[in-house]
C-alpha cells in the first residue's frame, strides 16, 4: 500500500476510535500512528491496549473491506484525473480548449434521427402521449446516449494513443502466501498471483478467460496459485473443489480446472466430475475413491480458513504480490496491476544492482 493511503487510512481508523472512546468517557493516549505503524495504540481499556495489527487479526474482513474502498474511492477519482489530463493533452495539440474538443469529436457525431426511425422508437414506448408532444424527448434522450457512446469510444481511442502508468496499488496483505495451493509458473517469478475463487461463481467464470490470457502472455514471469473458497450458496462448488484436487493427485489438476470452468457452473454433480475426469484420461478407479471419501476435504477446508483470516468473504478475490484486489477483472485492469508489480521489480533490482556496484568500490 503507498504511504499517502496508508496514513489516510489509519486517520480515520484512529478518528472512529476517538469518538468511540470519548463517548465512553475514557482518555485518550497520546499515539504518534505515522511512527508506530501497525504497533500503534488506536484505543485503551483500563490496562489493556488495543492496536492496528490487533484490528487486522481480531477482525480481518472488516479492515480489509474498509481499506479496499478506501483504494477504489482513490482509483476511481485518478481514472478522472487521468482522464481529464489526457483530454487537456489532446486538446492542446489541436489549439482548442476541451469544451471545443468534446463538441467536435463527441456531440458533433450526432445527427438527428429520422421521422421513420423516432415512430419506431415512439411505437416502442407505448405512451398516451401525442407523437409531436414526445418527440423533443425522443430526441434527446437518443443524443444523450449516443453521445455517452460516441465519448466512450473517444477516451478509449485517446487513451491508447496516451498510456498512462498508474503507481496507485491495491491494499497489501502481507501474510498472504501461497501455502500448498496448486500453482502454475516459475517459483522465482516476479509476480505471484494467488486467487481464492469458487467453481459454481459466475464471476470467476467471468475472470478465467482473463487470468488465462494473464498465464500466457507473461510465461515465465508469473507464477499463478489457485486457492478453492466454496461459498455455501454454491451446492456443487464443495466437491467441485475436492475432485479438482483428485485430478490433480493424477497430475491433471489444471487439465481439470480449465474443463470445470468450460462448463459455466453446469454439470458439477458428483457422477459428471467423475465422468470429466476420466475424459481427462485419470485412472477412474483411484479417482472414485479420493472423491468418495473426501480425501482432499481437509485441503480445501484449510484453503477456505487461510481466506477468511485474510479477509475474504466472497469470490473472486485476488492478492497479485500480496495486493488485494476483488471482482471479476476486466483483462486491462488486471494487465495494469502485473505491469505495475514488473515495473516496481525491475526498479528494486536496478536499485540493488546500484547499492551492490557502489560497496564494491
Amino acid at each position: 500500500m503507498d504511504l499517502n493511503l496508508n496514513m489516510s487510512y489509519r486517520k480515520l481508523i484512529s478518528a472512529g476510535f476517538a469518538v468511540s472512546v470519548l463517548a465512553l468517557g475514557t482518555a485518550l493516549p497520546r499515539v504518534c500512528l505515522a511512527a508506530s505503524g501497525g504497533d500503534a495504540v488506536v484505543a485503551q481499556v483500563g490496562d489493556k491496549k488495543i492496536t492496528l495489527n490487533d484490528l487486522e487479526k481480531s477482525q480481518p474482513a472488516q479492515m480489509l473491506t474498509a481499506r479496499y474502498r478506501t483504494y477504489m474511492a482513490e482509483h476511481d477519482a485518478l481514472s478522472k484525473a487521468i482522464d481529464d489530463a489526457i483530454l487537456e493533452n489532446e486538446a492542446k495539440k489541436e489549439g482548442v480548449t476541451v469544451d471545443q474538443l468534446i463538441d467536435k469529436h463527441v456531440k458533433g457525431k450526432f445527427k438527428e434521427p429520422s421521422d421513420e426511425a423516432l415512430r419506431v422508437y415512439y411505437d416502442a414506448l407505448n405512451t398516451d402521449q401525442p407523437y409531436d408532444v414526445v418527440r423533443p424527448q425522443m430526441v434527446d434522450n437518443l443524443r444523450q446516449l449516443r453521445e455517452k457512446k460516441a465519448r466512450e469510444e473517444y477516451m478509449k481511442s485517446l487513451r491508447e494513443k496516451n498510456k498512462a502508468v498508474i503507481f496507485l496499488e491495491p491494499p497489501l496483505v502481507a501474510e498472504a502466501n501461497v501455502g500448498n495451493a496448486p500453482v502454475t509458473g516459475p517459483a522465482d517469478a516476479p509476480v505471484t498471483i494467488i486467487e481464492y475463487a469458487d467453481y459454481e461463481c459466475p464471476y470467476c467464470q467471468k475472470a478465467e478467460p482473463s487470468l488465462k490470457k494473464i498465464r500466457e502472455q507473461y510465461s515465465g514471469k508469473v507464477r499463478f496459485a489457485y486457492k478453492s473458497f466454496p461459498l455455501p450458496s454454491h451446492p456443487h462448488a464443495q466437491k467441485a473443489a475436492e475432485a479438482a484436487l483428485c485430478a490433480g493427485q493424477q497430475g491433471k489438476y489444471w487439465d481439470f480446472h480449465e474443463r470445470v470452468y468450460e462448463k459455466n457452473g453446469k454439470g458439477l454433480d458428483v457422477s459428471e466430475l467423475k465422468e470429466l475426469a476420466r475424459s481427462l484420461g485419470v485412472n477412474g478407479d483411484q479417482f472414485d475413491k479420493c472423491l468418495d471419501s473426501s480425501a482432499e476435504a481437509a485441503n480445501v477446508k484449510q484453503s477456505l480458513d487461510e481466506g477468511l483470516k485474510l479477509g475474504v468473504t466472497g469470490t473472486p478475490s485476488f492478492f497479485i504480490n500480496g495486493h488485494f484486489i476483488s471482482g471479476s477483472l476486466p483483462y486491462d485492469q488486471l494487465n495494469d496491476l502485473v505491469q505495475l508489480q514488473l515495473t516496481k521489480g525491475k526498479q528494486t533490482s536496478s536499485a540493488g544492482n546500484s547499492s551492490a556496484q557502489m560497496a564494491d568500490r
